[in-house]
Order: C-alpha cells, then structure tokens, then sequence
C-alpha cells in the first residue's frame, strides 16, 4: 500500500479532517470531508468560487490534520497543493459525492481538485507519540 493510500484510508475513518491554508500572512483552518487516491497520488477538492481556493492559488502550502474518532491517535500532512485540470478528476470526485455534485450543477459552481507534493505525513499514537513519518 502506497503512503498515499494509507493516508487516504487514515482520512476516511477520520471522517472530517482539518486543512489550513495561508491568507495573505495569516493561517486559515477549515473542515474537509473528502479525499481520494487515484493512481498514487492523494487529491482533495474544494470549490473555485470558494476562498480556500484563491488561497491555494496564492500560496500552495497547506497543512491536514485529522484525529481517530475514538482518540486512539492522529496525522498530520505538510505539503504542496498542486492542482489538477483533469476533468476526469471532478468526474471522480463528483462520484464518490453525488450530492455534491447535484448542488455544484445546480449552483453553476465548479470543482477544483489538487494533490499534494513536496509532502510529509507524521501518524501519531494516542495523544503524542509520534510513531512514523513519511515524505512523498
């Protein structure tokens, strides 16, 4: 299994997770619920219209963090977000959320997927003891 896919799998028993992006000189943190791996590569999505999105474009650096629902532990992810123009991406996403999808079509929104390089992933056991880090 890939880190990517790991992560991903870590993301999805999380269920909501936590990505902080950079305004201007300032941290923004907000919820997220949706993460993909799709041929080795871990892909978010976020609307264009949204500020998340202008910030990605300004300054690609972003942080996740996401906690076990049941405490046992958590990850962090540092990295790049580069971001994908492949329609075959919204496509994927849109799949694996089809309520979303509904409510972007309806709204005339679109999506914008990214993935992240230049990263670093750090699985933590119970409050703070780090077990394992891994760069892609």
């Amino acid at each position: 299994m890939s880190v990517q896919q790991e992560i991903q799998q870590y993301l999805s028993e999380c269920g909501v997770f936590y990505f902080a992006t950079v305004n201007g000189d300032a941290p923004v943190v907000r919820p997220l619920g949706f993460s993909m791996e799709r041929e080795g590569q871990l892909y978010l999505g976020v609307g264009t219209f949204k500020d998340v999105y202008a910030q990605l474009s300004s300054n690609p650096h972003v942080y996740i963090c996401a906690c076990k629902p049941d405490g046992s532990g958590w990850i962090r992810v540092a990295g790049k977000a580069v971001c994908d123009a492949d329609p075959a991406l919204v496509d994927a996403t849109f799949e694996a959320m089809p309520d979303l999808k509904a409510l972007y079509e309806s709204n005339g929104w679109e999506m914008g997927v990214f993935h992240l390089e230049d990263a670093t992933a750090t699985w933590v056991d119970g409050p703070m003891t780090p077990v394992r880090t891994e760069t892609f």
